[in-house]
């Protein structure tokens, strides 16, 4: 018989198709796009993208937008936000408009021309995260941001286009976004009757169980979500409280990679390298005024969302916002459990 779970977060219900069900063997990536040109992100190819904002540089003297870089950060050639200008916020009769400011930026993750971000290096991956928190605090000084988004799209079905080179993108938006603002509220009203974090009472009760526990390893915890949308969603949660992103400190980072990397792997080999998004949601920018959120450092816990494309939203989803998904989290987190990858030499579960 299907079943119908609610997250416990934002209340959003799922149903668990079990008469739908599939082996999780059976899932199968869905065809990809076009085929590539020439890359714009490879080393050497730098005069092919917009001035870069930001990089990691093998060396003190080395100059901007040549090839001696690790990682580099330029403006998207089709941003959805636009950085210069003002805000002006106005009405138009019952509609409350303003104009579209904000940064699009895109996080060229390799010189090489490598895909997945599961094929990087601990160390490349590590200096990512580096990027991505260095990119946030910059954009955090600019008082029209409310909010900086990190997101990937690796694939075609996942909205990653027919390049294949590993790149994620981050936009700082001008209002909370929805979806944030859902987790936030719902974060806290679980805090103002319980007074603890719901994302650590749920890091506990995974832990307990094991059931949806995936890997547990270096104080961080991977696991498939109670109340799935997707066949194999994951999220990865630090087990040590923390609203900010930002706040990772140096030594926790290549702990966060080493687990990323770990997952990706086992979706990569388990899932024959199916397309995924990844989303990194963070505590906005908190910029004290009347009403301020006073509890948001002990009610909300940054964490790592991760969506293979195996199954499309359908016209049912989209009328009722329940999402509907054909395989039980404990089978998808069973099976992920199984698939043995090799980190750095070392097999790791």
């Amino acid at each position: 018989m299907p079943e119908l779970r609610k997250d416990p977060i934002i209340g959003r219900w799922v149903i668990i198709a079990t008469e739908r069900a599939k082996r999780p063997d059976q899932f199968s990536p869905p065809p990809e796009g076009p085929s590539e040109g020439e890359c714009p992100f490879c080393r050497g190819n730098e005069q092919h993208t917009p001035p870069e904002i930001f990089a990691i540089r093998n060396g003190p003297l080395s100059e901007k937008n040549v090839s001696d870089w690790k990682v580099r950060v330029v403006p998207s050639i089709k941003p959805m936000l636009r950085i210069e200008g003002e805000l002006d916020r106005r009405g138009h009769g019952i509609y409350d408009m303003m104009n579209g400011i904000g940064a699009h930026e895109v996080v060229i993750e390799t010189p090489e021309h490598i895909n997945n971000i599961a094929d990087l290096s601990l160390e490349q991956i590590d200096s990512v995260f580096g990027v991505y928190i260095d990119r946030i605090t910059d954009l955090g000084k600019d008082k029209r941001f409310k909010y900086v988004l990190v997101f990937k799209n690796h694939g075609w079905a996942a909205g990653g286009g027919r390049i294949k080179h590993s790149r994620s993108q981050i936009i700082a938006t001008p209002a909370t976004p929805k979806r944030v603002k859902e987790e936030l509220l719902g974060a806290r009203r679980y805090f103002d009757y319980h007074e603890r974090c719901i994302f650590c009472d749920m890091i506990k009760q995974e832990l307990e169980l094991k059931e949806r526990l995936i890997i547990d390893i270096d104080g961080f915890i991977a696991i498939a979500p109670f109340a799935s949308r997707f066949p194999f969603e994951v999220w990865i949660m630090p087990k040590g409280h923390s609203c900010d992103f930002v706040a990772l400190e140096d030594r926790h980072r290549r702990d966060l990679a080493k687990i990323l990397k770990v997952v990706l792997l086992k979706l990569k080999i388990g899932l024959n390298d199916p397309p995924f998004n990844y989303i990194i949601y963070t505590a906005p920018f908190r910029r004290p005024k009347v009403g301020y959120w006073k509890t948001i450092e002990e009610d909300y816990h940054w964490h790592i969302e991760i969506m293979p494309r195996l199954t499309r939203v359908a016209g049912f989803e989209w009328g009722t916002g329940f999402y509907i998904c054909p395989l039980p989290p404990e089978n998808a987190a069973k099976f992920l459990r199984e698939v043995k990858v090799e980190i750095e030499n070392t097999v790791t579960v």
